[in-house]
């Protein structure tokens, strides 16, 4: 990693994964599906010492996504999501968290993103992967300079998320498996919401769902 220092913690019932993405040029982070525990996110970036600036959401199912609101009431950040996962970010019945956390939750994103579009952010260029599958909206965020992604339940280690969820689709997730894979170099380092990081050489020649 050239100027990215990576931390994270894990959240909520079903052990999500949020990331924290720190520029040390710049001291600005991205914080990845902040998906519950705000108060402890809030003391994990505190330890980091740099400038909360932004939020990347990979989809929105309530647990990536229900501490968003109040960490963006806190840092006056924007949020990011992909342009396609819009209705499900907004409809709490979609994104589970009326019937799996019992707390209604909707979220707006401030940026909607295309599949392939590249953003400036905390002084990373990242690519906007969209990936559907796990649900209609999923995407991944590419950072090529730095050889990672962030890859929500589409890539587990050896594995993908489940598609039997609103919105969801195995042969959407069959196809965005074999898309990702065709962008990736093989040293990309690949962070999924839930597990253990992977790479992309291994699931190239691994993955069974390719």
């Amino acid at each position: 990693m050239k100027k990215l220092m990576l931390r994270g913690i894990v959240v909520g019932p079903v052990q999500t994964n949020c990331y924290f993405l720190k520029n040390e040029e710049t001291q600005e982070i991205l914080i990845v599906d902040p998906g519950a525990e705000q108060e402890r996110i809030i003391y994990a970036l505190d330890k980091l010492q740099g400038k909360p600036v932004g939020i990347l959401l990979t989809h929105g199912h309530y647990d990536h996504v229900c501490a968003v609101n109040e960490l963006r009431e806190h840092y006056k950040i924007p949020v990011y999501a992909a342009k396609e996962e819009e209705p499900l970010l907004a409809d709490s019945q979609q994104n589970l968290s009326a019937a799996w956390s019992g707390v209604p939750y909707k979220v707006k994103a401030d940026a909607l993103l295309e599949d392939e579009e590249e953003i400036q952010a905390a002084g990373f260029e990242i690519t906007t992967i969209l990936t559907p599958g796990h649900t209609s909206g999923s995407c991944c965020y590419w950072i090529k300079d730095e050889e990672v992604c962030f890859s929500g339940d589409t890539v587990f280690y050896g594995s993908c998320g489940r598609c039997d969820l609103p919105t969801g689709s195995m042969s959407e997730m069959k196809k965005s498996l074999n898309k990702i894979f065709a962008m990736l170099p093989d040293k990309t380092v690949i962070y999924p919401g839930h597990g253990e990081a992977t790479d992309a050489e291994f699931e190239k020649k691994n993955n069974p769902y390719l």
